[in-house]
C-alpha cells in the first residue's frame, strides 16, 4: 500500500464546497488502496483577512502574536476537513503543529523545522484514521506557536513526506503544474511536464508561485518525489525530479518576474575590511534575506554598497541599516521599491556560453535598462524598473524560444 502526502492550497479549500470536493477525492484514493495524509492551508483569503485585522490595530505587530493569529486559519481548515471526511464515512483526525509536534527554531514568521516525530501520525493512519495536518505552523522549543512563512504548508507537506518516507508528495493548487512563465503575464507560456530540483528551486525562489522554495530544498535534500497537480480539472501535472533524470532539451526552462523586491543603498561608506559584515549582519540576525549585492570601486577610501531584499522586510531593514549608517558615518541611505527582478532559469546555463548576452539583447531591444545583475550556474537575474516587468518577461521568454508554438520533448 503506497503512502501519499497530499497538500491542498488555499484555493483548493476556499469554501465548504471545495472542501467537500477534496474530501471525496481523498476518499476515492483510500478506496484505491492508498494510505493518505492530508496537509491543508488556510481557506483562500483567510490569512490576508487575519493580517488586515492585525494591521488595523498596529502596522508592526509582535511577530510572536502574529504567528499565533495566523496559525488559526490552517487549524480551522484542518478541523473542517476532518469533519467533512467523517461526514462521508471516512475516519479522520486533525492535528496542529503543536500536537504533532513539528518543532522549529524561534524565528517567528520564518521559522525553520528542527524536528518532526512521526509516532503519533503512524499510530493514526495505522489504526485506520486519515491524519489531516494544519500546514504552515509549528512550535518552538519554548512552546510558542511559530509559522514557516507564506506558502509554508508546502514545506510542512514535504517535511512529513521525508520523515515518513512517503512514496510521493502531491501538491494540489489552482494550476495544473509549472509553466515556463506566469500565463497571466505571458499568454504563450508552455506547460512543463518534468523539471529538475535545482531548476524548480530557482524558479520558486525567484517569484514563481507554484511551490514554496524551502519545500523544494527539503524535497531535494531528502529525495522526496514531488508532483504538482490541479485540484479542479485536467490530467496535466509537473513532476519535480533529479537533474540527471531530465533529458537535455531547452537551455532555459523558465522566466520569472519577482515583484517583492526592494533595494537599499549606502552612499559613501568607508572601504575597509569588516564594513560589509557590519552592514549585513544585523539583517541576518533579523532573518532578512539579502539577495543581490553590488559594491562600487573605491574612490578616496570610500565606496557605495547596494543590495536587494524582499519588500515585505523593507521597513524593518531600513531601520536597521539607518542605525548602522550612523555608526560607520555613511553619507546617506537610499531605499527604493519601484523595481522588479526578472530571471531566466535552466540547467543549460552552466554549459552554454552566450545565454546572458542573449537575455541582455532581448532587454535592450525593448529599451529596458538593467540596474543590477546576478548569476548562478542555473539562473541569470536582472533588476529593472517595475513598469517594464511584464514586457521584459515576454521579451526574454520569446528570445529563448519558449513560446508554446514550438514543440519539445517534455513541454507541450
Amino acid at each position: 500500500m503506497s503512502l501519499i502526502v497530499k497538500k491542498y492550497g488555499g484555493t483548493s479549500v476556499a469554501s465548504l464546497d471545495h472542501i467537500r470536493r477534496v474530501a471525496c477525492s481523498v476518499a476515492s484514493a483510500r478506496d484505491n488502496g492508498e494510505q493518505v495524509i492530508i496537509v491543508v492551508s488556510a481557506m483562500g483569503g483567510e490569512t490576508d483577512r487575519l493580517l488586515q485585522l492585525s494591521a488595523e490595530i498596529t502596522p508592526i505587530p509582535s511577530e510572536r502574536e502574529q504567528d499565533a493569529l495566523l496559525s488559526t486559519g490552517e487549524q480551522a481548515c484542518a478541523a473542517l476537513m476532518a469533519i467533512t471526511l467523517e461526514s462521508i464515512g471516512q475516519r479522520a483526525k486533525s492535528f496542529t503543529g503543536i500536537q504533532l509536534p513539528l518543532v522549529t527554531d524561534n524565528k517567528h514568521t520564518k521559522a525553520r523545522i528542527l524536528e518532526l516525530p512521526t509516532d503519533l501520525l503512524r499510530k493514526t493512519f495505522e489504526t485506520g484514521f486519515i491524519p489531516v495536518i494544519a500546514g504552515f505552523q509549528g512550535v518552538s522549543e519554548d512552546g510558542s506557536i511559530t509559522t514557516l512563512g507564506r506558502g509554508g504548508s508546502d514545506t510542512t507537506a514535504v517535511a512529513l513526506a521525508a520523515a515518513l518516507k512517503a512514496d510521493c508528495c502531491e501538491i494540489y493548487t489552482d494550476v495544473d503544474g509549472v509553466y515556463t512563465a506566469d500565463p497571466n503575464v505571458c499568454p504563450r507560456a508552455r506547460h512543463i511536464n518534468i523539471i529538475s530540483y535545482p531548476e524548480m528551486l530557482e524558479l520558486a525562489g525567484l517569484g514563481a508561485k507554484v511551490m514554496h522554495v524551502r519545500a523544494v530544498e527539503l524535497a531535494q535534500k531528502y529525495q522526496v518525489p514531488l508532483v504538482v497537480k490541479s485540484s479542479f480539472n485536467g490530467e496535466r501535472q509537473t513532476w519535480i525530479i533529479n537533474e540527471e533524470d531530465v533529458m537535455e532539451n531547452y537551455i532555459i526552462k523558465g522566466v520569472t518576474l519577482e515583484k517583492n523586491v526592494s533595494k537599499i543603498s549606502l552612499i559613501r561608506i568607508p572601504d575597509r575590511p569588516g564594513i560589509a559584515y557590519k552592514i549585513l549582519s544585523p539583517l541576518a540576525d533579523a532573518a532578512i534575506n539579502v539577495d543581490m549585492i553590488i559594491q562600487n570601486v573605491s574612490i578616496d577610501g570610500y565606496t557605495d554598497l547596494t543590495f536587494t531584499i524582499p519588500t515585505t522586510d523593507l521597513n524593518k531593514a531600513t531601520d536597521l541599516i539607518n542605525q548602522v549608517a550612523r555608526e560607520i558615518d555613511a553619507l546617506e541611505v537610499q531605499a527604493a521599491n519601484n523595481i522588479v527582478k526578472i530571471s531566466a532559469v535552466g540547467i543549460g546555463i552552466k554549459t552554454n556560453p552566450g545565454v546572458a548576452a542573449q537575455m541582455f539583447k532581448a532587454l535592450a531591444a525593448e529599451n529596458i535598462n538593467i540596474e543590477m545583475i546576478s548569476t548562478s550556474e542555473y539562473r541569470i537575474s536582472c533588476v529593472i524598473e517595475e513598469k517594464y516587468g511584464e514586457l521584459a518577461v515576454r521579451a526574454v521568454h520569446h528570445s529563448f524560444g519558449l513560446d508554446h508554438n514550438k514543440e519539445t520533448s517534455d513541454q507541450e
